[in-house]
């Protein structure tokens, strides 16, 4: 069964920085498709970026150029790394898994979630 232990949210001000983390056990993390996901209020959930096992990435339109995924498969832990932060990236972000690739990154694709962790964007 897939554990996960989200970490790194918190308050920033606009145009600042933040790396999220997540950490997979009960799996080895290298033969599975992680994405990052966010709630804002009042939203449906959206896909924000998808890595696979073989490190094919996707990114939402609102996040391309600012945002960058990773994994360290030696460490069960997948980072998304989030630049020129905005007000509108407020939201709970959730890490979760699926066993096959793709490029998709959609919220019905993905069976395993963690509890996430939030990030506030204010000044």
């Amino acid at each position: 069964q897939l554990q996960f232990v989200e970490s790194g949210g918190g308050l920033v001000q606009p145009g600042g920085s933040l790396r999220l983390s997540c950490t997979v056990s009960g799996v080895t993390l290298g033969s599975w498709t992680i994405g990052w996901f966010r709630q804002a209020p009042g939203k449906e959930r959206e896909g924000v970026s998808c890595i696979t096992k073989s490190s094919s990435m996707t990114y939402a339109d609102s996040v391309k150029g600012r945002f960058t995924i990773s994994r360290d498969n030696a460490k069960n832990t997948v980072y998304l790394q989030m630049n020129s932060l905005k007000p509108e990236d407020t939201a709970i972000y959730y890490c979760a898994a699926r066993i096959w690739g793709g490029s998709s990154c959609t919220t019905s694709e993905f069976g395993s979630w963690g509890q996430g962790t939030q990030v506030t964007v204010s000044s």
